[in-house]
């Protein structure tokens, strides 16, 4: 657990010397830079998540179809953004963190970044607390961050295999009802989820207004599923990678153990002719 919370509320950006923190865009949109450079939270600095956050395959099969980059490619990656070691970080998205700006959070925390916070309820909550925005590019001076190996905890497709048929391992799926039940599935080519998985979607980290549920209620849901299940017995996962991140920023808010992450997901279990279950 980090020594600061990963949730940043939004009226701590008027609390806080903006000097002292580095904000970084990490929103999603079909002309993600361009929509950055209209407009964005005055100084954030842009972060992409095919070119910055991901190394995107030929074949989503090996590994998802988000697959992480290197740590030393990530290390490049926030020496272009100007971030040291020591920086206080806020990385924000415009759906609450369970886009990319919790991968975002996971990767620096899996380098060893501490001061690094996720912006309780994004984007819009910035602008309605009246946060300002700017337009352009921002420039800034370039840091030389220290490569470094990834920390957290990582699961690859053959420890999912054997975990879903464990009674001492538990897999979570934090996608929507109708893509684990196999209803729908809009990103992948088979619709349906890991046999043995629990589906506890995302959204149930959220209140009505968008925003993260306290700490206590977290800590209290996840107990409550994981139970007797070691945090180094704990799989999440969603799609890609990506949204599980949500997931386990929500557990780290808790106050409980980061679970470990299987970024290649269901992108990537479903390519392989493993197993598939669904609810018909």
């Amino acid at each position: 657990m980090a020594s600061i919370s990963p949730i940043f509320n939004a009226q701590e950006l008027f609390e806080l010397n903006s000097s002292k923190i580095i904000l970084v865009d990490a929103r999603a949109s079909a002309n993600t830079f361009e929509n950055y450079q209209k407009e964005h939270l005055k100084g954030a600095r842009f972060v992409d998540l095919n070119r910055d956050l991901a190394a995107i395959p030929k074949d989503p099969a090996d590994g998802g179809r988000h697959p992480l980059p290197s740590p030393e490619a990530f290390a490049k990656t926030l020496s272009a953004l100007g971030i040291s070691p020591s920086d206080h970080v806020v990385v924000y998205d415009d759906k609450n963190g369970s886009n990319f700006a919790a991968r975002f959070w996971w990767m620096m925390r899996a380098i060893g970044h501490e001061k690094i916070q996720v912006l309780n309820g994004g984007y819009q909550a910035a602008i309605q607390a009246g946060f300002p925005t700017n337009s352009g590019i921002k420039t800034f001076e370039k840091t030389t961050y220290p490569s470094q190996e990834w920390k957290l905890a990582l699961a690859d497709i053959e420890e999912v295999e054997k975990a879903r048929k464990s009674n001492q391992n538990i897999v979570i799926d934090v996608r929507d009802k109708n893509r684990y039940e196999g209803i729908t599935e809009p990103l992948d080519l088979i619709a349906g989820h890991i046999p043995g998985s629990v589906n506890i979607p995302l959204t149930e980290n959220l209140d009505e207004n968008g925003l993260f549920k306290s700490a206590d209620e977290l800590a209290e849901k996840y107990k409550t599923v994981i139970g007797h299940i070691k945090p180094e017995n704990t799989i999440v996962h969603c799609g890609s990678g990506v949204t599980a991140c949500h997931t386990l920023l929500a557990m780290d808010y808790a106050r409980l153990p980061i679970p470990k992450l299987y970024v290649g997901s269901w992108s990537e279990w479903s390519r392989n002719d493993r197993e598939i279950a669904t609810k018909k």
